[in-house]
């Protein structure tokens, strides 16, 4: 039994998040359904995150376990001419029998896109939020280095979501502007859901001064969701990059 791990780009505006789920179009199930066209027999995926309706990947990786003797090339072609033109497989290798993409990880990367000027761009309304107020991201980076470490981010958790520990290990943070573009980029070991843009929507808030890096610092130890700034939205999200090591 072969193991093969491809990585997936696709822009998640026209999908209801990565995961199947009943009476919606998802990324994995339209992989999934091409998959099988191409090897021959049901597909089973193992992603390394279920990305939420909206949010884009640059990187997503999958692992297949098949029987077919068809070559990673062969497979990336194949999946590229039947999928539809927002969903790209831009790599694939064969993979030891024990990987898996999901448990194998050793961190994720996401990235979060701001365009901060008076209006809206027709090329980027998919992909950043916008922002018509004037943004410092200097307060910004500096509230941001508090999520560093090993943390309990129940403030920044979806609400209500139960999990068995919301505590989570943030290995790199920062807070760039490139022109009328934000970038706030987290990476960590694992994240909760929504934990990124929650903290995105409070550091919106430190932006504008509205709060300050300490009020962000009690934010984050009092551990109360409702503390927190509001949920940004998903459209401004991707997934940049998976690591695994020596693997991908």
């Amino acid at each position: 039994m072969r193991n093969i791990a491809l990585v997936i780009a696709y822009d998640g505006t026209n999908y209801h998040g990565w995961q199947c789920q009943p009476n919606a179009v998802t990324v994995e199930e339209i992989v999934r359904e091409k998959a099988a066209r191409i090897l021959n027999h049901p597909v089973k995926l193992r992603a390394a995150a279920r990305t939420d309706s909206g949010v884009h990947a640059l990187g997503q990786v999958v692992n297949i376990h098949t029987e077919s003797t068809i070559e990673p090339s062969g497979l990336l072609r194949g999946l590229n001419s039947l999928l539809p033109q927002d969903i790209r497989v831009m790599d694939g290798r064969d993979v030891a029998e024990d990987f898996d993409a999901r448990y194998s990880t050793r961190s994720k990367v996401y990235i979060y896109c701001i365009l901060n000027q008076r209006f809206n761009s027709p090329f980027l309304a998919r992909y950043a939020l916008h922002m018509p107020y004037s943004l410092d991201p200097v307060p910004m980076r500096d509230a941001l280095h508090h999520v560093r470490g090993e943390h309990d981010f129940s403030a920044f958790k979806k609400k209500e979501e139960l999990y068995k520990s919301t505590v989570r290990h943030v290995l790199r943070t920062a807070v760039s502007r490139k022109g009328h573009i934000i970038y706030v980029v987290l990476e960590a070991t694992g994240f909760l859901r929504y934990m990124v843009r929650n903290i995105v929507g409070t550091l919106i808030l430190v932006g504008q001064g509205r709060i300050d890096g300490g009020d962000f610092l009690d934010i984050l130890e009092s551990r109360r969701r409702e503390s927190a700034g509001p949920t940004a939205p998903p459209h401004g999200l991707f997934l940049r990059r998976v690591k695994y090591g020596t693997v991908l």
